[in-house]
């Protein structure tokens, strides 16, 4: 039994040393889908290190990000189906502007909390055409290329 663990314990602990949100991967889409830390109530408090915002000057609902999105209207959790990113809904009797609103050419402003990549938000799908670029621990007030133009996401290191 103890082998079992300790072979189980070293297959996890080389998954985690070799997973870096630079690049997408399964069970990344499920993540960001699914994942409590997307609607943490702190945004850059969550494991999440991009927050996209619904209005300008991070302002109405949002979502955080963990992992490069390839469409944000087809986000694939491994179940066959296709499902679009979300803002949070926010203020149960009083909706925060833009809550459960699909993020997919919605979105006016983003920080990037990740203290090591680029966050790049895109104007088409599949990471192409204009985006911002936030460098670590920047923020966007108003996206300058993609505002409410905007489709994918990539974390970058240059």
């Amino acid at each position: 039994m103890l082998n079992k663990v300790g072979v189980l314990f070293a297959a996890v602990a080389a998954l985690a040393v070799s997973v870096t949100p630079a690049s997408a991967k399964p069970g990344d889409d499920e993540e960001n889908l699914l994942s409590m830390e997307a609607c943490a109530e702190l945004p850059g408090r969550s494991k999440f290190k991009l927050t996209i915002w619904y209005n300008s000057g991070q302002n109405g609902s949002y979502r955080n990000i963990g992992y490069s999105v390839y469409d944000f209207n087809a986000v694939r959790p491994g179940d066959g189906h296709a499902y679009p990113l979300r803002f949070c809904n926010l203020g149960a009797s009083n909706p925060w502007p833009g809550s459960s609103q699909k993020i997919k050419n919605n979105a006016a402003s983003a920080e990037n909390f990740h203290h090591k990549y680029k966050a790049r938000i895109y104007f088409h799908t599949g990471y192409k055409g204009a985006q911002d670029v936030m460098a670590p621990y920047q923020h966007i007030d108003r996206f300058r290329n993609v505002y409410n133009d905007n489709a994918s996401f990539q974390w970058t290191t240059n």
